[in-house]
């Protein structure tokens, strides 16, 4: 993976689909730690604990889980990694996006990222992939 994930040398990732390239950084300076992921010209915020809980949770599930990508107005698929990231039972309570508006697409853009970090598989499919935690 290209990218130490700091502001000055993002991670440079790619979509499941490998449709489009983002870059992701961690942001320490503020409270709490977040994930700032930008795409052209929009930058969209997570909160950084959310690698370790997507990967706790796939742990969990312990089989593939589809990713489920959907903007903030849409309605996440049951069961994906989408509907995970703003549910009301996960451990954040609710969305890990930070900013209103852009709180989605977290099914989109955390588990390439967790694949890059060596922590999950991730199907590379043109549409419809799915993710599981490394065993």
């Amino acid at each position: 993976m290209a990218g130490t994930g700091t502001s000055q040398d993002p991670w440079q990732l790619t979509t499941a689909p490998g449709s489009s390239s983002y870059t992701m950084f961690r942001d320490d300076s503020v409270e709490p730690a977040e994930l700032v992921c930008v795409v052209g010209s929009t930058t969209l915020r997570y909160q950084a604990r959310a690698i370790e809980d997507l990967h706790a949770m796939l742990i969990q599930r312990g089989d593939w889980v589809p990713l489920g990508a959907a903007d903030e107005s849409k309605t996440a698929a049951e069961g994906s990694v989408e509907a995970w990231g703003r549910a009301t039972d996960n451990p954040v309570g609710g969305w890990y996006g930070l900013r209103k508006g852009y709180r989605g697409r977290f099914g989109m853009y955390l588990p390439p990222l967790l694949e890059a970090l060596g922590h999950v598989e991730l199907e590379h499919n043109p549409r419809n992939n799915r993710v599981r935690a490394r065993s």
